[in-house]
């Protein structure tokens, strides 16, 4: 049967910005090396599948992929489904509407709304909190997986750490915006990092950013998922409070950040972050950003 799919451009207001992401809408029947071969095909960061729900009073289940494995949670396939979900429902003008996503890191609600501009911003409220992870890599070690000299490396109680909010990254601070600029995977030493197993890439920042309110600046390497560099990377910033809050201190209360990534890929992205802290811990954390369609087709059956 032919299915039909979509791509949207995520973390982005405008078209061939941000982070590619292609929604097949109807994954029934599909097994998961079928799921797993589209995804290659399409040879995105995240390919999604949206499935009946196990609960009725849910939206939709979502299966991500890479086009090398699937992933139980992903920051920019979770906004742009939940976008695709909602525009497909969607009549003319504004509107707000909450949706509930079955991922395999558990029930993931977002909330979608489409501005007088016609813009459609979803934000999600992640499943899973960030934890730190025994097996951070030395800094040597991750220094030349990047590429970068390891006295960059670390700033102001900024240090590597392994973190997950349901999906692993190493988390690399960067001490200043020309090192991380030039930062690009080393295969070789990647190969020989002995990364901890599951860890899914590896988030390099620096302070700052390209645009004036820019808290943060970042980019994403996961070349063992088919990834040598990504946009816009979601799962990365629902865990970056965790990071954040382990190398600095936070007052009790909301905080917000904008952290832009893939404009050294010419894919400007803008991820809006939001962490709720008390007793000195991160108790919440709200991810945001637009997306804009690109694309729409049939995958022959």
């Amino acid at each position: 049967m032919a299915r039909e799919f979509q791509t949207l451009d995520v973390f982005t207001t405008q078209r061939f910005g941000g982070n590619p992401l292609a929604v097949v809408r109807d994954g029934t029947g599909l097994s998961t090396e079928q799921m797993q071969t589209i995804a290659s095909e399409f040879n995105l960061s995240e390919t999604t599948f949206i499935l009946p729900p196990a609960d009725e009073t849910n939206d939709a289940h979502v299966r991500i992929f890479t086009p090398k494995s699937e992933l139980p949670f992903a920051g920019h396939p979770t906004v742009g489904t939940a976008i695709a979900i909602c525009e497909a429902q969607a009549g003319e003008g504004p509107y707000t509407r909450e949706v509930r996503l079955e991922e395999q890191v558990g029930l993931v609600p977002v909330t979608v709304t489409r501005d007088e501009a016609g813009r459609t911003y979803a934000q999600f409220t992640c499943a899973v909190l960030p934890q730190a992870q025994l097996g951070a890599p030395k800094v040597e070690s991750v220094a030349a997986a990047i590429n970068v000299g390891a006295q960059q490396i670390g700033f102001h109680g900024h240090e590597v750490r392994l973190l997950s909010a349901g999906v692993p990254y190493i988390f690399v601070p960067v001490s200043n915006m020309e090192s991380l600029e030039r930062a690009s995977p080393n295969l070789d030493a990647w190969r020989s990092a002995n990364f901890p197993a599951g860890m899914v890439g590896v988030f390099a920042y620096t302070r700052g950013g390209v645009m004036e309110d820019t808290a943060w600046h970042g980019r994403m390497f996961a070349p063992d998922q088919g990834v040598m560099e990504d946009p816009a990377t979601g799962s990365a910033a629902a865990t970056f409070p965790g990071q954040i809050i382990a190398s600095e201190q936070l007052v009790d209360g909301l905080h917000t950040w904008t952290v832009e990534q893939g404009y050294e890929m010419g894919r400007p992205s803008q991820i809006y972050l939001e962490a709720d802290v008390a007793g000195g811990e991160v108790t919440g954390v709200r991810v945001g950003g637009y997306a804009v369609p690109v694309m729409r087709g049939e995958l022959l059956g």
